[in-house]
């Protein structure tokens, strides 16, 4: 088996986070790590690291960048982050995936074909934030719109497969996000330690 491809990663790291009371979603722990810094764990073996969002701790090594306008939604986050790879090949993840592992990741890059492989969850939805891409294949998709536009419409006329990967018994499923502070409770408890103090 040949080896895989070198990869980027972008991983996009925006948003107000209303539900969540406008706290800065990928920097609240999850097992005593923020969630960003799990989601870029996923991707260590990453050629470069781009974070899209505000100004945040992140590890030595890893870029981050600013989409425009800020808080524009994922699709100018992604045109933002595309700008700083160089590699044909790119996982483009979202920064509220506590659970997701290298091993997702490695088994979406060895599925690659066309133009993406992304992640599909237990209820046959895309997670259009849980994928790798041909690098060409998304900049040319990211249009320079003016308005909201959705990562759906953006991706719907590429070639894309999908992939649902095995979920352990008793483990969170690696598309879990948290989106609400329900789903931030939920995800600290599967993490196996208990909410951290108020404050």
């Amino acid at each position: 088996m040949s080896p895989l491809p070198p990869y980027a990663a972008v991983v996009l790291a925006g948003g107000r986070a209303a539900r969540l009371g406008g706290r800065a979603k990928p920097q609240l722990e999850v097992g005593g790590r923020t969630m960003l810094g799990l989601v870029l764990d996923a991707v260590a073996d990453a050629a470069t690291r781009v974070v899209v969002g505000p100004p945040q701790p992140t590890p030595d090594g890893v870029r981050v960048v600013r989409e425009e306008p800020p808080g524009g939604g994922p699709v100018p986050a992604l045109r933002a982050g595309l700008a700083a790879v160089d590699t044909d090949v790119v996982a483009v993840l979202a920064a509220d995936l506590p659970f997701v592992t290298a091993a997702v990741v490695q088994e979406l890059r060895g599925r690659l074909t066309g133009d993406g492989v992304l992640v599909v969850d237990a209820t046959g939805r895309d997670q259009h934030l849980l994928g790798v891409w041909r690098t060409a294949a998304l900049r040319a998709a990211v249009p320079d719109v003016r308005g909201p536009t959705s990562m759906r419409a953006v991706l719907a006329d590429l070639a894309v497969r999908r992939h649902r990967p095995a979920v352990e018994p008793g483990r969170p499923a690696p598309w879990t996000d948290c989106d609400t502070p329900a789903d931030l409770e939920r995800a600290r408890q599967a993490a196996g330690l208990p909410r951290p103090p108020a404050g």
